[in-house]
């Protein structure tokens, strides 16, 4: 387990049998899944931040489904060879691709402000710390970690540069250009393309680009997983009801996927 550090008072904690608690008194319970949530209230927007129950649930269901395995696959090609000892996975929901990021560091936690996904992941992932906390204010001191990735996370780059090691990576993973294209024409009258690009002006010259790859794989989606995949993404929050009831009702849609994988290295 990677040194964790207080959200109050950022001296490290230790473990006890059923807490974790810091030099100043400081001391957060151990959950009965094994999490720790370090999510101090000064860091919470609402009562109950990120995904809610529901989309924790459709989101493990369509992941325990394959559909995105090639991504899954991909991430860990891009990880494996970089040998890393220390792993931390942002905004790792219920767990599906930290799970496999073992294979490629021996050390990893995964980090999550949504307590139903942390709690959910942590029934079934052991050997991996999870945490309840916030990108922007990572429980882990300076310069701790060989390896950070971001799958769909909000960044945090400061944060991101501040516990990578000088020459530690970053794999963020962001959707591509064409990404379900076919599902939001279903959803809105215009699409706007998705802006990988976007993301590598934000990371300054703090880090270098090593690999910008771009991964493309057809979804032929049934009922329910097309339900499923509608909960788990924000298009259909932000779509009208009746083209969202009416895209729910269809029996099967084909469409694409398409990520963008960038790795960074941190100068």
């Amino acid at each position: 387990m990677p040194c964790i550090v207080c959200p109050l008072c950022r001296l490290a904690l230790e473990r006890q049998a059923s807490s974790w608690t810091c030099p100043q008194g400081h001391s957060f319970d151990v959950a009965r899944e094994g999490y720790v949530n370090l999510l101090a209230v000064q860091h919470k927007h609402s009562r109950e931040p990120g995904d809610n129950p529901g989309m924790v649930q459709a989101r493990r269901a369509f992941l325990d489904a394959g559909h995105y395995a090639p991504l899954r696959q991909a991430a860990l090609a891009l990880l494996a060879p970089l040998r890393a000892s220390a792993l931390l996975d942002l905004g790792c929901g219920e767990g599906y691709y930290t799970s496999a990021f073992t294979a490629a560091a021996p050390d990893v936690t995964g980090l999550d402000i949504a307590k139903p996904a942390i709690r959910l992941a942590a029934r079934r992932y052991a050997g991996i710390t999870w945490l309840v906390g916030s990108n922007a204010a990572l429980p882990l001191p300076d310069e701790s970690l060989a390896v950070v990735t971001s799958l769909f996370s909000h960044l945090q780059v400061g944060e991101m540069y501040r516990v990578l090691r000088p020459g530690g990576h970053a794999l963020v993973v962001t959707p591509a250009a064409p990404h379900l294209h076919s599902l939001r024409e279903a959803l809105f009258d215009a699409v706007r393309e998705h802006q990988p690009e976007k993301f590598l002006a934000g990371f300054g010259p703090g880090f270098e680009l090593r690999r910008n790859d771009e991964l493309r794989f057809p979804l032929k989606l049934q009922q329910p997983a097309l339900r499923q995949l509608l909960l788990m993404t924000p298009y259909a929050w932000k779509a009208r009801p009746e083209r969202r009831a009416a895209l729910e009702a269809r029996q099967a849609l084909a469409t694409e996927a398409a990520f963008s994988l960038m790795l960074f290295r941190r100068k």
